[in-house]
């Protein structure tokens, strides 16, 4: 076993764990799992590392003493079971935490809380303040009054955003598989892979959907793309089984390192590009395509061709290629409404007509991410 460098150094680590981890096959939360857990996280800490806790488990932790069999499809009941999961979820995290000195804070995010500008700036400063104080926060998404169809996985891209975040420097997730294999674990003769530097690696890999199918949903897919995220970031992350989050925090070569492929960016390109949902779409000619690709340069009217969507001012839109696929994401500075009269204008002959108001770009260079 070699020592991994980017672990045994980080200062602040973002830990997620599934559910899967920390639950009984009926629902309800397994006190020697969760009790385990805290006790290698309390000894991470005492090594002089901030550590941040995102944790899944709420739905499944209230699944047993609403008396429910298995994780119930319909909203109302899913919300239902988290908001008795939470609760018994927080406590039992509190208590493990007091036998090691540890105080634990509760941090609920919603999906606005990492797409909105100002959101995204409140949940950093209350985090930051938290590990100022030497709280351990535990963070999850507040399923309680999520208004779409809640998922499990989501937790996966949560810790990742999270992990960006708080400047963390090291994001270890935790599963019921002890890493990434270039098929289905159960296969004979299936491979660990042990580095991920880059695409390249994953190419003929079978993700498929492993994992536990009973009370989580994250599958390993959801995992890829939660490294993803955090490594175009700068952050490297350690994907590993809940069991061996001992060794792996000490450094040693165990589950699948994502090597950091990135440097850190603006949290607002972070969050338009992986924590936001299209409004719309503009349909960009050839040359436009290659002005804002290969020159990085700002959208103008005049390379559009098109307008898809309702958008207003602000919302964040897709930008097509002629053949429909999308090359990247920006915030738009015009309406929907107000595109169409501009489409193929150049910018003098806009505000000639219409104005200075009309010779802004539809979308800044710096409002923009290439996907």
């Amino acid at each position: 076993m070699t020592s991994r460098d980017v672990v045994t150094g980080a200062r602040r680590v973002v830990v997620k764990v599934g559910s899967s981890s920390l639950t009984t096959a009926a629902g309800g939360i397994d006190p020697a799992r969760v009790s385990a857990l805290v006790d290698v996280l309390a000894e991470t800490r005492e090594r002089g590392a901030e550590v941040v806790l995102v944790s899944s488990g709420a739905i499944a932790a209230g699944l047993a003493p609403l008396g429910l069999k298995r994780r119930p499809r319909g909203l109302a009941a899913q919300q239902a079971a988290a908001s008795v999961g939470q609760g018994l979820l927080v406590h039992r995290y509190t208590e493990e935490l007091a036998r090691h000195g540890l105080v634990a804070g509760q941090v609920l995010l919603t999906l606005d809380d990492v797409t909105r500008r100002s959101h995204y700036r409140n949940a950093h400063q209350t985090v930051t303040k938290l590990l100022e104080l030497g709280v351990l926060p535990i963070v999850n998404e507040n399923d309680t009054v999520a208004t779409t169809e809640i998922r499990f996985g989501d937790n996966d891209r949560l810790a990742a955003l999270v992990a960006h975040l708080v400047h963390a420097d090291l994001l270890l997730l935790l599963s019921d598989v002890d890493g990434l294999y270039d098929g289905p674990p159960s296969r004979a003769g299936a491979r660990l892979v042990s580095d991920v530097r880059g695409e390249a690696d994953l190419a003929g890999i079978s993700i498929g959907s492993a994992g536990s199918a009973g009370v989580g949903t994250g599958g390993m897919v959801t995992k890829i793309e939660a490294a993803s995220i955090a490594t175009e970031s700068g952050i490297p992350v350690v994907l590993t089984s809940a069991a061996n989050a001992a060794t792996a925090l000490a450094g040693e070569a165990v589950g699948t390192l994502f090597h950091a492929t990135g440097k850190r960016r603006p949290t607002r390109l972070l969050w338009l590009r992986h924590a936001t949902e299209s409004k719309g779409a503009v349909t960009l000619d050839a040359g436009a395509v290659r002005a804002v690709v290969d020159r990085r340069a700002s959208l103008l009217a005049a390379g559009i061709t098109g307008v898809k969507g309702e958008f207003t001012a602000g919302d964040p839109i897709d930008l097509l290629a002629p053949d429909g696929v999308a090359v990247g994401r920006g915030l738009v500075n015009f309406d929907a409404g107000e595109l169409p009269a501009l489409l193929g204008r150049s910018s003098k002959e806009l505000k000639k007509e219409l104005g200075a108001a009309y010779e802004r770009e539809v979308i800044h260079r710096d409002d923009l991410v290439l996907l």
